[in-house]
């Protein structure tokens, strides 16, 4: 019997005043999102306009970074993320006001504002966009942001002002790669392109994972290989991206065929032996099972040995049997990312920045270099941006408004001992 049926009277007004109360809730969140969103796009216009009065259109990218990262301080989350906050407010209030009002108002979540604006973004014409609009929140304020991507794109077609072929070639330039980490030792490898490539190449793990199973079933397993089609097909493309040639772009002496995976690895010695410590770490991103970790261990020709304090976890020196550039490891194990605020770009794909510039007589040192990835490296020789380095690999970053920001670097994935009591 279901439970609800023989509730009280009590309870099913209990209920009615918690469901009320989440839809007034929601609605005020709603209408603080659309707020954000407001204030996002004026930080945009402002940073083109800034651009525009300065150095010009062409220096907008150098200054919206500037602007983003001085909203990003402030708020603690990374400039990257900003930015594209900022351009995707900037959208949303500038080419489809009605939806952003709907959202003030609470009538639709951002997630229905989202579904509206990717599929109508490609309608240039002011009219036909705000027709679109308007026949979309139309159904947007009864049905779920899932329902509404499907009539979203239907209506959107019929307001196109291009073809499919020529929004295609568009798209085609936002193709990529990226990685999302997740918990338990695990990351998710995110591949966006053109459809019928990827769809080919998801058919072609399909139709390999079948083949080993042996049936050419799609849920296939046995005994001799228990994995599931959903595990092969990852086994098998983990294979082909680790290990296979790159036979349509090589070179004729097969250069990028030479490349091989790189990853960088934390561990304890004691760990590794098999003591109780802090877990295997991916260069500060990500931990590693031991059992990986190990494994990776005893296949390396080398490793980077970093000494740390045995009470406080500092690191004291870097050093390797076949040690050349001692100062850049050491300064990759002291910094293991991007040295600004909020950013989490790995520093082995950093550059090593001088604090003072070698130009005006900063020494080449560990007091004087930190890891910036390119980004932020721009952005502290272009912008009003500065940092200086406060001793102990502590940076302290001056925003263009004059907010200081301290960025530490992260404690390094090790033991530390105490003295034992007497």
């Amino acid at each position: 019997m279901d439970g609800l049926a023989a509730a009280s009277t009590e309870d099913m007004a209990n209920l009615d005043a918690v469901v009320s109360s989440l839809q007034a809730v929601e609605k005020t969140l709603q209408g603080v999102m659309a707020a954000r969103d407001g204030l996002l796009a004026l930080a945009n216009r402002l940073a083109m306009s800034i651009a525009e009065n300065g150095g010009g259109l062409e220096e907008s990218d150098l200054t919206l970074r500037a602007v983003a990262a001085e909203l990003a301080t402030a708020l603690r989350v990374s400039d990257r993320t900003v930015q594209r906050r900022m351009v995707a407010a900037e959208v949303l209030v500038e080419r489809f006001p009605q939806v952003w009002q709907a959202q003030g108002a609470g009538l639709i979540t951002a997630g229905h504002a989202r579904v509206i604006v990717d599929a109508g973004s490609h309608i240039d014409d002011d009219d036909a966009r705000a027709a679109y609009a308007a026949r979309v929140l139309e159904f947007a304020q009864d049905e779920s942001p899932n329902r509404v991507r499907v009539i979203a794109e239907r209506i959107a077609q019929q307001h196109q002002s291009r073809t499919l072929d020529e929004r295609h070639e568009d798209a085609r330039t936002h193709r990529g790669v990226w990685v999302t980490d997740g918990p338990d030792a695990m990351s998710e490898l995110h591949v966006y392109g053109p459809s019928v490539l990827i769809h080919g190449a998801h058919d072609r793990l399909t139709e390999m994972a079948k083949a080993i199973a042996g049936n050419g079933q799609e849920d296939a397993n046995s005994d001799a290989d228990p994995r599931t089609i959903a595990q092969r097909r990852f086994d098998l493309a983990a294979d082909l991206l680790l290990s296979g040639a790159p036979a349509g772009h090589d070179t004729a002496d097969g250069l990028l065929g030479a490349i091989t995976a790189h990853v960088s690895l934390t561990v304890p010695a004691t760990t590794l032996m098999g003591a109780d410590g802090p877990a295997a770490e991916l260069a500060g991103r990500a931990p590693v099972d031991l059992a990986t970790a190990r494994a990776l261990a005893g296949a390396s020709t080398g490793w980077d040995r970093v000494l740390t304090h045995p009470v406080y976890g500092g690191v004291l020196s870097v050093d390797r049997y076949r040690p050349p550039e001692s100062l850049r490891r050491r300064l990759r194990a002291r910094d293991q990312r991007c040295r600004f605020p909020g950013c989490g770009m790995p520093a082995r794909g950093s550059d090593l920045d001088h604090t003072r510039d070698a130009a005006f007589g900063g020494e080449t040192s560990e007091e004087n270099l930190a890891a910036l990835c390119r980004r932020h490296h721009v952005l502290k020789h272009q912008t009003p941006w500065h940092v200086q380095q406060l001793g102990d690999g502590l940076l302290e970053w001056t925003s263009p408004t004059g907010r200081t920001y301290v960025d530490r670097p992260p404690p390094p994935n090790t033991v530390t001992f105490t003295e034992p009591p007497f």
